[in-house]
């Protein structure tokens, strides 16, 4: 019989590159709890060394990982108080990614932030709260009622907010220069998905939720400008006061009524 003859065969390097891809998984998974260990160690403290140079903070307590700052200061600015609980994985990306919660005086918010060298995202921001404890880091100057913030993503820098996407709803909006401080009513702020244009720009929808005003406007806000533009439709209803009705009136002696007794409106504002 014929000598049987067999296939040389070449050494197999498949093998072992699908063994190292195996591998590298696990390799992740072990820096990252080398990571997560290291870090649980460490004071809180040293989350300064994290902050860019406009912020500041002080009363730490608890660890890097999880830990808290009882006073934040922004551009001199008292910002609250926070309190964190590391992603560690974020570490492995060079940013900083943990879930936050945010108090200034009454008002407390609730995210999923990240920060990188390129500034900061925050995803399923949710709280809210009185608005005038937010008057000293110049929102809502003057002004009072309450906040509810339902908002899906921020992104922004140090700069400013750059995109946001979501709803905020403001109850027993007053100012003392509108109207003598009498009740505004409820409102509703929706920034839909896609606003911000590639300029920088955000368009949202701002709509009454009854109350003695019916308003229904556009509000075009420039980070980069620092300015915005409110444009739309303004009425005064039936259980609107004498001194807020009388303010209302005298805008239709600029502009005029349409049809239904509406008064266009278009305000520019700095912030």
């Amino acid at each position: 019989m014929p000598a049987s003859r067999s296939r040389s065969r070449g050494p197999n390097t498949a093998a072992p590159v699908e063994r190292a891809r195996a591998f590298w998984p696990f390799v992740l998974i072990g820096i990252v709890a080398i990571a997560a260990v290291i870090i649980a160690t460490l004071p809180a403290s040293l989350i300064a060394h994290f902050l860019p140079s406009s912020v500041t903070a002080r009363d730490y307590s608890g660890s890097l990982w999880h830990g808290s700052a009882g006073t934040i200061m922004l551009n001199s600015r008292n910002a609250g108080a926070l309190e964190w609980q590391l992603h560690p994985g974020g570490l492995l990306r060079f940013a900083l990614a943990a879930d936050v919660h945010w108090v200034k005086g009454a008002f407390a918010l609730d995210a999923v932030g990240r920060f990188d060298g390129h500034g900061f995202n925050a995803q399923n921001v949710r709280g809210g709260g009185p608005i005038e404890d937010l008057g000293s880091l110049g929102i809502a100057a003057g002004w009072r009622g309450t906040a509810a913030i339902k908002l899906d993503e921020i992104k922004g820098d140090l700069s400013g907010i750059s995109a946001a996407t979501g709803d905020i709803q403001v109850t027993n909006l007053a100012s003392n220069q509108v109207a003598g401080g009498s009740d505004l009513g409820d409102y509703d702020l929706n920034v839909p998905p896609g606003a911000a244009a590639a300029d920088g720009s955000t368009t949202a929808k701002l709509s009454d939720r009854g109350g003695p005003v019916q308003l229904q406007a556009d509000i075009r806000v420039s980070p980069k400008e620092h300015s915005g533009l409110l444009s739309g439709t303004i009425m005064a209803r039936a259980e609107a006061s004498p001194a807020l009705r009388s303010q209302i009136d005298n805008l239709a002696q600029l502009r005029v009524r349409d049809s239904q007794g509406r008064i266009p409106v278009e305000f520019e504002f700095t912030f």
